[in-house]
């Protein structure tokens, strides 16, 4: 994955998703979730290379960094919940699609709404122990 039109198709093949292009600036694209309007992938060129911004979980944030030369703390953004990744051709096709399906599940995942999603599974007239309703939602 090289170039911009290739990671904004990768980002709009996820569910529920659509293109934003935010600042009045068209050297920036965000794929975000409808409804939430989260976003989990921001594309734009910066010194001659086309990066892509994406959410990273903290446990896992240095790991990438560590990994690969191309993969530095958000630009413009977040430095503790925010990977750019530089097309630069370092960083192969399949890890960056993991980091993107990685942004992608953050910002989906709600505990709150499988909270929410779980009590509604409760058949009506029955009680639920905190437990029981964090093992239905995954914890």
């Amino acid at each position: 994955m090289m170039t911009r039109e290739e990671a904004l198709a990768y980002g709009m093949s996820f569910d529920n998703v659509y293109e934003e292009k935010p600042f009045r600036d068209p050297n920036w694209q965000l794929v975000r979730i409808k409804g939430s309007k989260k976003t989990f992938l921001w594309i734009y060129e910066r010194e001659g290379y086309i990066n892509l911004n994406v959410k990273v979980n903290p446990e896992w944030r240095d790991f990438w960094r560590s990994a690969y030369e191309s993969v530095t703390a958000g630009y413009y953004l977040n430095k503790e919940h925010w990977n750019t990744i530089i097309l630069d051709g370092t960083v192969p096709e399949e890890e960056i699609k993991r980091m993107i399906a990685e942004s992608y599940d953050l910002v989906t995942d709600s505990p709150t709404k499988r909270i929410y999603e779980a009590v509604k599974r409760i058949p009506k007239g029955h009680v639920a122990t905190y437990g029981k309703i964090a093992e239905m939602a995954g914890d």
